[in-house]
């Protein structure tokens, strides 16, 4: 059959068009996929988390979890962001001391408030636990649960570390949030498990990891429910009512989210039970803890693996004896990350 020229040409490019398709997909095939975590050195923790998601998300691996049970928990100070030398938190209570003391004045002559307000060091050092928790619980005593979140918002704009200088909020591990990350691509839904007060991560855990509020489990203070104005208001008041911590962690996870997860991330002893409970389950599981060993990027602190001693955050021998019985996978920030913060 005779062809003009014109219907040969119009042929032609046709083919040609469809060859350019075929060949773009063909290298579209050919291109490996972008690392999804590319602030982690090749090793076998970024291995174990690779492996974890692959077998767990595959529809044909034995090993196969449903998404509706694809929960991936992860504790904050030290595990997500810088917990030395004091807890974020606890750098909040102390700047809002002199705000408490303004509003009840006779507290200025109450310890623990009145080391704090007098710049005391010697009797700071020597606050207990029982001592921070009042400073804690009056940071935001008597404030509406909104009201609370915007004074931390405001801090946390401003305040900077001591040592690096930046605000809190800039100090998140680069890792750790391609890690939640990841898994929330591969259908997990990331939980923040912390020991800190839930209100105040509460705050700023959308903006910074991408975690809303309703998955944000901490330490509560008691709530009061009122109507004030003819507004019904939620409001601070200065007794504890749950501490989220160590053996508190398996209840607070079993009270909000109600089903064991499959992976949990940690750093210290705070955090023994939670990978306890976790890692006791069928099926594949993932515990895996950071160990703080890079005094040049970070800190460097245990006392395990021979570093040093530490209140806060300690992480000790037996802890880490018992990840490597258990099978845990303990992330070191010297060889593990390329990076420790993303502004690096």
């Amino acid at each position: 059959m005779n062809r003009s020229p014109t219907a040969i040409l119009q042929i032609s490019r046709r083919a040609a068009l469809a060859l350019t398709v075929a060949l773009l997909g063909a290298c579209a095939q050919m291109a490996p996929a972008p690392d999804p975590l590319p602030s982690w050195n090749e090793g076998p923790a970024k291995d174990a988390i690779v492996q974890f998601v692959r077998k767990t998300t595959d529809s044909a691996s034995p090993q196969f979890v449903p998404p509706a049970q694809r929960v991936a928990t992860f504790d904050q100070d030290g595990t997500l962001w810088v917990e030395q030398p004091m807890y974020a938190q606890v750098a909040f209570a102390l700047d809002r001391v002199k705000d408490v003391v303004k509003a009840q004045p006779a507290l200025a002559n109450e310890e623990p408030f009145k080391a704090v307000v007098t710049g005391d060091r010697a009797a700071m050092a020597r606050f207990t636990e029982g001592d921070l928790l009042k400073i804690v619980g009056a940071s935001q005593a008597g404030l509406s649960i909104e009201a609370f979140r915007e004074v931390v918002k405001a801090w946390a704009a401003t305040a900077k570390h001591p040592k690096f200088q930046r605000p809190y909020t800039e100090l998140v591990y680069a890792p750790m949030v391609e890690a939640m990350k990841y898994l929330r691509a591969n259908g997990y839904r990331t939980y923040i498990v912390t020991g800190g007060g839930q209100e105040f991560v509460r705050a700023f855990a959308d903006a910074v990891y991408g975690v809303p509020p309703e998955q944000v489990i901490g330490s509560m203070l008691k709530v009061d429910y009122s109507v004030r104005n003819g507004v019904p208001t939620m409001t601070n008041a200065p007794a504890v009512f749950f501490i989220n911590d160590k053996a508190g962690k398996p209840v607070g996870i079993n009270m909000v989210i109600g089903q064991r997860p499959q992976a949990a991330f940690g750093n210290s002893d705070g955090d023994q039970q939670m990978l306890e409970w976790t890692t006791a389950g069928a099926g594949a599981r993932l515990g895996m803890l950071v160990l703080h060993d890079d005094a040049q990027r970070e800190f460097a602190y245990g006392p395990a693996a021979g570093l040093p001693e530490s209140k806060v955050g300690t992480f000790t021998q037996s802890l880490y004896d018992e990840a490597k019985a258990k099978g845990w996978t303990v992330i070191s920030i010297k060889k593990d990350w390329k990076r420790v913060f993303a502004y690096e």
